[in-house]
């Protein structure tokens, strides 16, 4: 580990990590959650206090970005307009888009980790997955469409 961390933050510069030992190791979880809706009275949640996904689609800061320009622009049509419309829908909007990177996110985790019960099978399943995005342009468009982030709003 600190080979790694030595080989991450050379700097040319008489700066050295100090290396120590290794007090705890842990694998962080790969959990998931939504809440809905993502508003309560004049209270709306955005990001992460209304999202949870693994950083494995690496899909958590997008869809807080998401979020708030959805937030943002129903803010600012309210001052504008005084209609309440896009306030209303903010919720829904966002999940919209939050149920496809859940499901994006769920997809790598399952295709690119291993769950210490799984089966003969179902890592031939997860190969057969693999295989299919590098065999077909369509599954290929497909995950690069949803890696590289779906349309706002």
């Amino acid at each position: 580990m600190w080979d790694e961390l030595d080989a991450r933050f050379a700097v040319d510069s008489d700066w050295r990590l100090e290396r120590g030992p290794v007090t705890a190791k842990s694998v962080t979880p790969m959990r998931s959650w939504v809440t809905e809706p993502m508003r309560y009275g004049s209270l709306f949640l955005a990001g992460d206090s209304a999202h949870i996904v693994p950083p494995t689609g690496a899909k958590g800061l997008n869809l807080a970005v998401a979020d708030v320009v959805v937030l943002a622009a129903a803010l600012a049509d309210r001052h504008a307009t005084g209609s309440q419309d896009a306030l209303d829908a903010y919720s829904a909007t966002c999940l919209r888009r939050v149920w496809q990177a859940q499901h994006f996110s769920s997809f790598m985790t399952t295709a690119l980790h291993t769950d210490p019960r799984d089966t003969p099978f179902d890592a031939q399943v997860r190969l057969a997955r693999l295989h299919r995005i590098a065999d077909s342009a369509a599954a290929s468009a497909e995950l690069a469409e949803h890696y590289t982030g779906l349309p706002i709003g």
